[in-house]
């Protein structure tokens, strides 16, 4: 009977390690994928999922994450996560086909630590590297965690916003943020509010905003398909400080405008605005479904927003969960591997990261739809 290694690669199960780094999260994922059907008609089986470890690097409130320390940080927790992806999977490194690493973007240092270490493992191991877009990562995850066919992409995280479409094989980028991701945005506010960073500033902001009871008029900042954020983040900061030296703002009712108010009032703000871009885009292709991804895309609120317009537009919205939607390895692995499956590899010399990675650079070769 002929080895796993002798049997072509779309004839038999494939298994990915994927490692992810690009912030203060650092990932491990393994994943299987089975064998495509002989027809093109039919549908691929659905992925496994054999592990999905992630460790986070938290600072104190009012603080956020440097470049340096979150890399020691991934330096001194990547063998540990291997060792326990490895563990709950139950595999060895003899049943990994490949080893995928984010290449970009994302914050040098930290991305640098974790290409290192998947080097490493691709020569100890003697397995093929595959280098990951992180944008890519969580689309394709998206995909296949909700079923999403042929969506129109919003991808929201604290590096990133853009709204993606996917046509000739590659995601293009429709529209996105003129400066600052909208993560950034409510990262930085929460640094503001000396808001804590556990489990991330992006929730605790959620959790006061649904205790908000007053809009705050904010600067609404919509250019074409684009959206700027650092102005209305200016804005807001200013009131805040406002209230913090002593000179309260007060709504309509009377009532003292309140922290709760200013998380509420940021979020009806800045989502609308993602709104408005995401129904062009999916009026523009004319598509019925909207895909959220990256971890914003966790946020409740946001869902719902998006939810009442595709409904309105006779569609859906699909969305994951945060073992899917914040950054992890999971999503990585299964990017490595589709890419993997079309006989992509990166070479040691290729396998610099880079700290600007566009969504629309990567050839998309495991779609020919």
């Amino acid at each position: 009977m002929p080895s796993k290694q002798e049997l072509p690669i779309l004839c038999r199960p494939t298994v990915a390690l994927g490692l992810e780094g690009s912030a203060n999260k650092l990932g491990v994922g393994i994943i299987r994928h089975f064998p495509r059907p002989a027809s093109k008609s039919d549908a691929r089986p659905p992925a496994q999922v054999l592990a999905n470890i992630r460790h986070t690097y938290i600072t104190p409130p009012g603080e956020g994450f440097l470049p340096r320390d979150t890399a020691k940080h991934h330096r001194s927790f990547v063998v540990k996560l291997v060792k326990d992806a490895l563990k709950t999977s139950g595999l060895t490194p003899d049943d990994i086909d490949c080893v995928s690493f984010t290449q970009g973007p994302g914050m040098g240092a930290p991305l640098q630590s974790v290409a290192i270490a998947a080097r490493t493992i691709s020569m100890m191991w003697d397995k093929p590297l595959v280098g990951v877009n992180h944008c890519i990562g969580h689309i394709e995850m998206g995909r296949e965690i909700t079923g999403a066919n042929n969506p129109v992409v919003l991808y929201v995280s604290g590096g990133n916003t853009q709204v993606i479409a996917y046509s000739h094989q590659r995601y293009r980028i429709f529209g996105e943020t003129l400066d600052i991701a909208v993560g950034n945005c409510l990262d930085r506010f929460a640094r503001t509010l000396q808001i804590p960073n556990d489990p991330s500033p992006g929730f605790n902001i959620e959790l006061l905003a649904k205790k908000g009871k007053h809009y705050v008029e904010l600067p609404y900042t919509v250019k074409g398909m684009d959206v700027s954020m650092s102005g209305i983040l200016a804005y807001i900061d200013g009131v805040a400080n406002d209230i913090f030296s002593g000179n309260p703002r007060y709504a309509e009712d009377g009532e003292i405008i309140t922290n709760e108010d200013l998380c509420f009032s940021l979020q009806e703000t800045i989502f609308a605005m993602l709104v408005e871009i995401t129904e062009r885009a999916m009026a523009h292709v004319g598509s019925q479904q909207v895909l959220i991804v990256g971890g914003v895309g966790c946020n409740e609120r946001l869902q719902e927003m998006m939810g009442i317009m595709a409904r309105d537009r006779g569609g859906a919205v699909y969305a994951t969960d945060e073992r899917f939607c914040i950054d992890n390895g999971i999503m990585i692995a299964h990017a490595g591997l589709l890419a993997y499956e079309t006989g992509f590899r990166t070479s040691l010399k290729d396998s610099v990261c880079t700290q600007r990675f566009r969504t629309d650079e990567v050839f998309i070769a495991w779609r020919d739809d």
